[in-house]
Formats: C-alpha cells, structure tokens, sequence
C-alpha cells in the first residue's frame, strides 16, 4: 500500500492506496476539490458538510447521466450491429443465388458451346459431302465430255 499526501478544501489528507494508483488518486482528489470550490463559490459558505453532501450529489447525477448516455450508446451500437448481420445475412444470400445465376449461366454457355461444335462438325460435314458430290459431277461432266 502507498501512502498519498492530498489536499481539500485547503486541508492536508494522508491517504493510502494500491501501489501504482498514487497519480489517479491525486487526479481524482483534485477534481472533487475543483467541484466543492465551485459550489463553495456558488453558494457561499453553507456548512461543509451540506457543501460536500451537495458536491456528491453533483457527482453523481453527472455519473448517472454519463451512464444513461453510455447505456443509450451501446442500445444504439446493438441496433447498428443487428441492421449489419441482417445486411451481411442478406449480401450472403445474394451472392449465394448470383452464384446459382452464374452457374446456370455457365452450364447455358456449355451447352451453346457443344450445339455450335456439332453444327460445326456438322456443317463442315455438309461441305465435305457437297464438296465430293460435285467433284464428282466434274469429273462425269469432264469425262463425258471427252467421250463426245
């Protein structure tokens, strides 16, 4: 335990604490000394302990209201993070069916590919075929002509 000289209301206190908390005590002690100095001045020398019961009213009616602040933040903050999961939830589930899309899409785009490929085969097939067909019409053609 430390021991930490402090001063209030123009008074000198010997306080103990946890080690290493020597400079948030001497903050904290000043800063309640700030606010009875300020009441003090406000309201004139009105017995100090009604002063220090007002100071600690004070006080607290300012932590209470940080609190609710604090509590009406962190409501908000849990809104915000539900709205983000059902955004998140929504964006997976799009992406989930534009990948079905694209997937459909992509087995369309095969099918296309193989029918253009059979048409292909198929058509150069056609040519070959004509292609002989009418070889073989000249040579009839060119042979009877020798013929004659």
């Amino acid at each position: 335990m430390a021991n930490v000289n402090i001063k209030f209301n123009n008074k000198d206190y010997l306080l103990s604490c946890d080690d290493g908390q020597e400079e948030s005590l001497k903050k904290l002690t000043s800063y309640l000394d700030k606010k009875y100095n300020e009441l003090k001045k406000d309201l004139g020398n009105i017995g100090e302990n009604k002063l220090l019961l007002i100071t600690t009213i004070k006080l607290v009616d300012d932590f209470f209201n940080l609190k609710q602040k604090v509590t009406s933040q962190k409501n908000k903050l849990d809104e915000l993070s539900k709205k983000f999961l059902e955004m998140k939830s929504l964006a997976i589930k799009y992406k989930d069916n534009k990948d079905i899309e694209i997937e459909d899409l992509n087995k369309d785009i095969n099918k296309f590919k193989k029918m253009i490929d059979e048409s292909n085969s198929m058509y150069e097939a056609m040519l070959d075929k004509t292609t002989r067909s009418l070889e073989s019409i000249i040579k009839n053609a060119e042979s009877k002509s020798d013929l004659q």
